[in-house]
Formats: C-alpha cells, sequence, structure tokens
C-alpha cells in the first residue's frame, strides 16, 4: 500500500484534489492495489476541509468505478465488514499502523 501525505505544505482544496489524482494514477500505473491518503482532519483548520472534500470526490470515483472502494480512517477497522474482506484479500495490511485507530485524517483507496 504506497501512502501520500496530502496536507504536507497546508494545500488548498484544489491543489489537493489535483494531487491526489496524479498520485492515484501513479499509483496505479507503478502496480499498487492501494494508496492511503493522509488528508488530516481538521486540528488545524485546512485538514477538515480537505478531508471533506476529497472523501467526496472519491465517493463519485467509487460510484463511477475509477477506483474499487474507499473506507474512511475511522471504519478502518478488523470489525468493519468492508475493512475485513480486504484483509483477507490483503493479509499484509493487518500490519498497517493505523488499522484499528480511528484515525479520520486518513482514508484508504483500492485501487
Amino acid at each position: 500500500m504506497k501512502v501520500v501525505n496530502l496536507e504536507e505544505g497546508m494545500p488548498q482544496v484544489e491543489q489537493a484534489r489535483l494531487r491526489m489524482q496524479h498520485e492515484l494514477h501513479a499509483a496505479r500505473a507503478q502496480g499498487y492495489t492501494a494508496v492511503k491518503l493522509i488528508h488530516g482532519y481538521g486540528s488545524s483548520g485546512v485538514g477538515g476541509v480537505l478531508r471533506t472534500e476529497l472523501r467526496k470526490e472519491l465517493r463519485s470515483a467509487v460510484s463511477a468505478r475509477t477506483v474499487r472502494a474507499c473506507i474512511a480512517g475511522e471504519e478502518w477497522r478488523i470489525s468493519d465488514e468492508p475493512t475485513w474482506r480486504l484483509l483477507r484479500q490483503f493479509p499484509e495490511w493487518k500490519h498497517d499502523a493505523d488499522l484499528g485507530k480511528n484515525n479520520r485524517g486518513i482514508t484508504i483507496v483500492v485501487l
């Protein structure tokens, strides 16, 4: 799983959106199955906007089938059925440091 920090440099939403699109495309081209996006959760005032807007775009991408799934960091836990299905398919992800941590500042994107 590739890790991408979208909040680095405190970008505006449009900059973060473009970087997310670029990084998802690059990860797919590099053969990654998933990307962990770090967008923050709003403690600085910026992450909350990024989190909301980027997740909105990711939900649209799932609907359009340009990505397979996205799992919010607060749902990234073994007791969440979609997460559990992914962990059975990719058991190495069970070692992810954010698994089960209720981290609202991340989103897992399955390509």
